[in-house]
């Protein structure tokens, strides 16, 4: 009964903890501007399948993307391990969900044979992190800060797979021991009983307890560290990838108010159909976190900071400031530290900063050419030309801000109806002269 109330006591300062730090994310999303419609709910499901599940971008990378899925899908059967646990905890039981037979063997065995699989992945990216300085792992956003950040998430999961496996012998061990029924199949862990053949039955059971109670704390912990963490994909990839751009990456969003202010010049009679006079009005673009679509906020929390636009982005390659991982970190960081303010203060509240500018400079913006690169190469993903396509546009129409030859070309459009510097009459000068033999 004891151990009862103590789980109970653990299992409800987790959930009050992660409900708050959740509570508080969904309201910063209430700061963000609507859009983006979720429809095509069944081709969705299948993007998510495809690139969630199935890991494909992933496996473009074919041995770190390898040892990548099998940490997904090892976390995938493990976690209803850890659903067993919390029943068991709650109600002192001891395998609870053995009642399920066959496919309770099935999941203890795969889960005892992905733990190892698991922990042998997490060190080889331990030690690619810490000793071999992967060059997308690099970059002006990835501060000291974002390092041990993957070094201690990583570092838990490693734990966690030594405290399962540990449990497991324990248990079969135990189990062994006193010549009881084992409830679940447990290929790996059943050939290392050896470690406590020669301990008596209370040791053995003493060290399941510990493996046990280690092994929930520690998911209690990890469940509680993931939203303040680069980690917080483990919870977001899956809906990001749901929730996935649908049309092709090439093709921008256009602006709904600019798009209605051009059919009420085409068709006046279509008035009617304008917002009433009184209707606020909004900014054009995005000049801060507020400004956003809450599908660009969701991307954001969404970023597992991988660099894997970042070593594709054909400006950074040539040396440019842009990095597409950054653009996703600075909104992520910008709306974590003005989200709080605005709450308490209102929408409107400012602090005398911006995410232009104080976080992403105009160079990095009007390095981006567009090329869907980044979209492309993220395992999520995530749409970073969206974002960047309208931070500019804040900067073209709302400050008239662009580089001189952007701008000659806003002129000639204006003036000659074509980007060139030459009037419509003298377009077709070139041909003068000209022998054109048409047979």
């Amino acid at each position: 009964m004891t151990k009862q109330i103590v789980f109970a006591l653990a299992l409800l300062v987790t959930l009050v903890a992660f409900g708050f730090t959740i509570t508080r994310i969904i309201r910063f999303f209430s700061l963000t501007r609507k859009g983006f419609p979720v429809k095509n709910i069944g081709k969705r499901i299948g993007i998510m399948l495809k690139v969630a599940f199935g890991q494909t971008k992933i496996f473009r990378r074919p041995i770190i993307g390898f040892l990548h899925a099998m940490v997904f899908w090892g976390f995938c059967l493990i976690i209803f391990g850890s659903i067993e646990m919390v029943i068991d905890g709650l109600f002192g039981l001891e395998k609870s969900l053995s009642v399920l037979g066959w496919f309770h063997d099935f999941i203890m065995a795969a889960g005892d044979i992905f733990a190892p699989i698991i922990a042998i992945a997490i060190v080889v990216f331990l030690i690619r992190r810490v000793f071999l300085h992967i060059k997308r792992f690099e970059g002006i956003e990835m501060k000291k800060i974002s390092h041990l950040d993957a070094n201690i998430a990583l570092t838990l999961i490693l734990l966690l797979m030594i405290s399962l496996m540990g449990m497991n012998t324990a248990y079969v061990s135990w189990c062994h021991s006193l010549g009881k029924e084992i409830h679940g199949v447990y290929p790996v862990s059943q050939h290392l009983t050896g470690l406590f053949s020669s301990m008596p039955v209370e040791v053995i059971y003493t060290y399941y307890e510990v493996f046990w109670w280690s092994h929930i704390l520690l998911i209690f912990l990890f469940a509680n560290i993931l939203p303040y963490s680069k980690h917080f994909h483990v919870f977001m990839s899956i809906p990001n990838v749901f929730l996935s751009r649908l049309e092709p990456l090439g093709k921008l969003p256009s602006m709904e108010s600019i798009t209605r202010e051009v059919k009420l010049m085409l068709d006046p009679n279509a008035a009617f159909a304008a917002p009433p006079s009184d209707t606020p009005i909004e900014r054009f673009g995005v000049k801060d976190a507020e400004d956003v679509v809450w599908k660009s906020y969701f991307d954001s929390l969404s970023c597992t900071e991988c660099g894997r636009c970042t070593s594709v982005c054909p400006a950074n390659l040539t040396g440019k400031r842009l990095s597409p991982r950054k653009v996703m970190m600075d909104l992520r960081a910008r709306m974590k530290e003005k989200g709080p303010l605005m709450l308490k203060n209102g929408r409107d509240y400012s602090d005398g900063k911006s995410l232009i500018r104080d976080y992403i400079s105009e160079e990095e913006l009007w390095a981006c050419t567009t090329c869907n690169a980044c979209a492309q190469e993220c395992p999520i993903n995530i749409n970073h030309p969206t974002l960047i396509v309208d931070m500019r546009r804040y900067l073209v129409m709302e400050e008239g801000s662009a580089p001189g030859e952007i701008k000659a070309m806003f002129n000639n459009i204006e003036n000659n109806g074509a980007p060139w510097q030459y009037s419509p009459e003298d377009r077709l000068n070139w041909a003068n002269n000209l022998e054109i033999n048409i047979q």
